[in-house]
């Protein structure tokens, strides 16, 4: 049958269905319903008129109407058969369908299928009154009426137990997938859609029969509608009745959220008749109407939560079955409302904007060659946001290239009017605390990494961590480069007494070429932040007098070098200071630092906070890390939270007093290479301990219970450690990393100590006389294990089988020689490192490996298993140096996921499998130093692979 033929698909229809029928028995009847039921789900239907069968032969203009129809509904009944024009119309469809590939759906009405096939019973008796018919004619209409008997339809009788209502649902849904398929096709108009199409299914679960409501949010522009729709327009034909409401938030401002439920119960009931006279009796009609109604809903734009009060109500409002899909800039609308679903609408790859802005600005997928440079420059000022990429695309599209340097040199100074326009909404939604987040994190941290900005707010006053969606407009302005000249200029407006946006120009200036000397610090008196960061380049100095008062709360000097007494004086107001570099051993004494919460002096030649003893109440962030420092008593700061003195290679004494950091979270002393011993005290909060590479570290001593807390712990080549024992009491530990620690044998207490086996990733790697214990399986929560350089290691037990979480397991630099045959039960890996191992052959289990996506293979390797292809997740397949390999499986060609493919090396490879141009997916195939001289020729028709050859 020649459903799916590509000619059908593609060919432009006047008509998605013919139905062919005998209006006698079926056309007020079962005809008429299902004829309705197509019509209210859109399906363009031919119905002939009841006049057109008065005529005896079939005109050229009906014949004409069914070549002109994607699909045929033949309505088999007891007189069908007895009409000349039913069996003309029959002859004609299955013409078609044979040579044309349309499709023919056969419905048998109160006749049995067999007796069409066989033209027995009423069928037979129907067909015997054309007795004056010629016996060429009547065998024609014979095996017409065979061939659409034998095709997939549907016996009313015997379906839905004769439900006619359940039995139409079912033809119009199976019609409605051959004219929209919904599993493959994805508008190729909409670039980067497909996998965020593929990640909302997987939240839809279209098959189940519970109620959904799954939520899309993200900042205005970034294509939230846009998925929205094209998933709606793929499964609403799953649906009883569909609805997609667009822009909730304006509408509902404009006429009112009763017009909106109006709007969805107009639509999903299909009765334009439905008035809504208020809020409650639209609330009251959607109650009660809607629940026998399996619905699909798309809500727009929603940014309040009495408008999902209104539109979605409770979930026993709709039919099992329903899905409601909710977009919104605010993930907090999502969470009052406990949507469980939430998908982030993310911006574009790089790869996916270029494509984007080609389409709008070329008409075609990449760029002209000659105008490369300039998109690219386009896109990285975009940074991935499809508005701005569609917008800009248009607009420079049919300009010169010097047209094209002016838009992008006018960028720099001045934001796209439509995107200022996104950002202003998103603005003006903001609570005023976050309105000075916004201004704050626009006009200085345009270069931040997220965590810092957030600890420097807090540090701030503010608490951006209890609410991180206001940060979609936030992160937007960071990306397209906003300087506060922009901000001050675009009507956006602090509601405090600060000052700041006043002088932002003369602070641009001053922050952007040159060293500074700054006397004044000290005068200003309400300064909230400084930051100072060190540039490696001379330049011009020049001197900025600051000695009167200033009325500022924020300074950020980019190039702060050369200084004469800016760092001796720091006003008490400060809350944080950040100064990487600072000259000094140690902060002045006239700082009082009352109110300082983060104090950050990265790479600076600070060897002690003061001379003598200072109490920092306030204090939660510290950073030293690469300084000079020697010694710290972290009494002085009894409420610290994070501790970074990292790379401290002189320090040597770290006093912790019993009971003083109750607060702790965090210390990172990963290369503080002096450090002999280090004593916790009560540090029940602690959750992160860094001790990477403090290789003189001789004892750790822990108080009992005090570190019940540890999440993250990292031991790596501490390798003058004596005990670690302690590990038994850390039963809320997820991440341990013991490599390089010249461990005799496989430290059990990780095991013995795990009564709630918390363990998710182990790293032993480089303890290379360690064997693996079968009691390895208890650690059934473990995701990752890291065996790598474990050159004794020569099996694993087979309890590792057992480990149902586990997606990498690197045996790489080990005495592996074989592995277990059960492998294959290890059903979520998704990395398997086996490079530079003796392992020869592998268990034939590992094709069952569905998620696999990295495969690093030894170089001992002989053969692959032949159903290698049944590792249908698998990406990169690595058979560098694999000199005893002779051939490549044919079913490496059903890895269609496969992105790169290394056979470097592979000396005695000779040939590839023909159809190896099946893989679609592929971007490099390394076939250097082998023994192929010919690829196959389907291969360079795969676009955008790299061959190294």
């Amino acid at each position: 049958m020649a459903s799916s033929s590509s000619h059908a698909h593609n060919k432009k229809y006047v008509y998605d269905v013919f139905l062919s029928f005998s209006g006698e028995d079926t056309r007020k009847t079962f005809v008429d319903h299902l004829y309705d039921a197509l019509d209210r789900h859109g399906i363009c239907t031919f119905k002939d008129d009841e006049k057109l069968q008065k005529g005896k032969e079939i005109n050229d203009e009906l014949l004409q109407s069914i070549q002109d129809s994607r699909c045929y509904i033949i309505v088999f009944s007891k007189r069908y058969a007895s009409s000349s024009w039913c069996l003309n119309e029959l002859l004609k469809i299955m013409e078609c369908h044979k040579t044309n590939g349309q499709t023919a759906f056969p419905v048998c009405y109160d006749v049995d299928p067999s007796d069409v096939r066989k033209q027995t019973g009423s069928v037979g008796e129907a067909l015997a009154v054309h007795k004056n018919k010629s016996e060429s004619e009547v065998g024609k209409w014979r095996e017409a009426l065979k061939a659409a008997a034998n095709l997939s339809g549907w016996d009313v009788r015997k379906t839905a137990n004769g439900h006619e209502a359940q039995v139409i649902k079912l033809i119009v849904e199976k019609v409605s997938l051959e004219l929209w398929p919904t599993d493959s096709y994805v508008d190729e108009n909409l670039v980067g859609m497909e996998q965020r199409m593929q990640d909302l299914d997987r939240s839809l679960e279209i098959g189940l029969s519970d109620i959904r409501m799954i939520g899309i949010k993200g900042m205005g522009g970034i294509g939230k509608t846009t998925l929205a729709r094209a998933i709606f327009d793929k499964i609403s034909i799953k649906f009883e009745g569909k609805i997609f409401v667009e822009n909730v938030r304006e509408r509902a401002s404009k006429f009112g959220l009763e017009k909106l439920q109006e709007q969805v119960l107009r639509g999903v009931l299909k009765d334009e008749r439905i008035s809504v006279q208020g809020v409650h009796d639209g609330r009251e009609l959607m109650r009660k109407r809607l629940c026998g109604t399996k619905v699909l809903v798309v809500l727009d734009d929603v940014d309040r939560e009495e408008q999902l009060e209104e539109l979605a109500g409770d979930p026993n409002w709709f039919k099992p079955g329903s899905r409601i899909i909710i977009t919104t800039r605010d993930e907090h609308v999502l969470n009052i409302y406990t949507v469980k679903w939430i998908h982030d609408a993310n911006l574009l790859s790089t790869e996916d904007a270029i494509r984007l802005f080609s389409r709008h600005a070329f008409r075609k997928n990449i760029p002209t060659q000659e105008y490369e440079r300039q998109s690219h420059e386009v896109v990285r000022y975009a940074n991935g946001l499809p508005l701005t990429i569609k917008v800009l695309g248009s607009f420079l599209r049919g300009k010169n290239k010097s047209e094209w340097s002016d838009a992008l040199a006018r960028l720099e100074t001045t934001p796209l009017k439509e995107t200022l326009k996104v950002l202003e909404l998103s603005y003006e939604n903001l609570d005023d605390d976050y309105k000075n987040i916004f201004l704050d994190a626009a006009c200085f941290l345009r270069d931040w990494k997220e965590d810092d900005a957030i600890r420097m707010l807090e540090s701030c006053g503010f608490h951006p961590r209890n609410d991180l969606r206001n940060w979609a407009g936030i992160l937007y302005a960071v990306s397209i480069r906003m300087s506060p000249t922009n901000i001050a200029g675009c009507g956006f407006k602090r509601k405090s007494n600060v000052s700041w946006l006043i002088t932002c120009n003369k602070m641009c200036r001053f922050r952007n070429h040159s060293w500074y000397f700054l006397e004044g610090l000290g005068n200003m008196k309400k300064l909230r932040c400084l930051t100072v960061k060190r540039d490696k380049f001379k330049s011009d100095v020049k001197e900025i007098d600051m000695k009167g008062p200033v009325d500022e709360s924020w300074y950020v000097f980019g190039r702060f070098w050369k200084h004469n007494k800016a760092g001796r004086y720091f006003p008490n107001s400060l809350q944080y200071l950040h100064w990487e570099g600072y000259p000094y051993r140690c902060l002045p004494k006239t700082f009082e630092a009352n109110n300082l919460v983060a104090l950050e002096m990265p790479k600076s030649n600070i060897k002690q906070l003061w001379k003598g003893e200072k109490v920092i109440e306030k204090l939660k962030f510290l950073n030293l890390s690469q300084t000079k420092l020697r010694s710290l008593d972290l009494g002085l700061t009894p409420n610290l939270e994070r501790l970074d003195v990292g790379g401290c290679r002189k320090l040597v004494k770290l006093d912790v007093h019993g009971g003083c950091l109750k607060n702790l979270v965090l210390m990172n002393l990963r290369y503080c290479s002096k450090l002999r011993s280090l004593k916790l005290g009560l540090t029940p909060n602690l959750e992160r301990l860094d001790l990477r590479y403090c290789r003189e570290l001789v004892r750790l001593t822990v108080h009992g219970g005090c570190l019940k807390g540890l999440v993250y712990l990292n031991l790596n080549n501490c390798k003058g450690l004596k005990s670690i024992s302690f590990i038994e009491q850390l039963e809320s530990l997820e991440f341990l990393d013991m490599g390089g620690l010249n461990l005799k044998e496989f430290p059990n207490d990780i095991i013995t100590g795990h009564s709630r086996n918390s363990l998710l990733e182990l790293d032993l790697s480089f303890n290379k006389d360690i064997e693996v214990p079968s009691s390895i399986g208890n650690l059934h929560k473990l995701v990752s294990l890291n065996l790598k350089g474990c050159g004794k290691l020569k099996s694993l037990p087979g309890s590792i089988c057992s480990l149902q979480h586990l997606t990498t397991l690197d045996l790489s630099y080990t005495g592996i020689e074989e592995l277990p045959e059960d492998l294959g039960q290890l059903a979520c890996l998704e990395k398997l490192f086996l490079s530079l191992t003796k392992v020869k052959h592998l268990p034939g289990s590992i094709c069952m490996l569905k998620h696999l996506k990295t495969l690093f293979l030894c170089e001992l390797l002989e053969k692959l298993p032949e159903d290698v292809g049944q590792l249908e997740s698998l990406e990169i397949l690595y058979l560098h140096g694999c000199s005893d390999l002779r051939e490549i499986p044919n079913s490496i060609c059903k890895l269609k996921c496969l992105r790169r493919l290394y056979l470097r090396r592979c000396g005695r490879l000779e040939k590839l499998a023909e159809e190896l141009g099946n893989l679609k997916c592929l971007q490099l195939l390394d076939v250097r130093e082998t023994s192929i001289t010919q690829l196959p020729q389907g291969i360079y028709s795969v676009k955008g692979l790299k061959i190294e050859r």
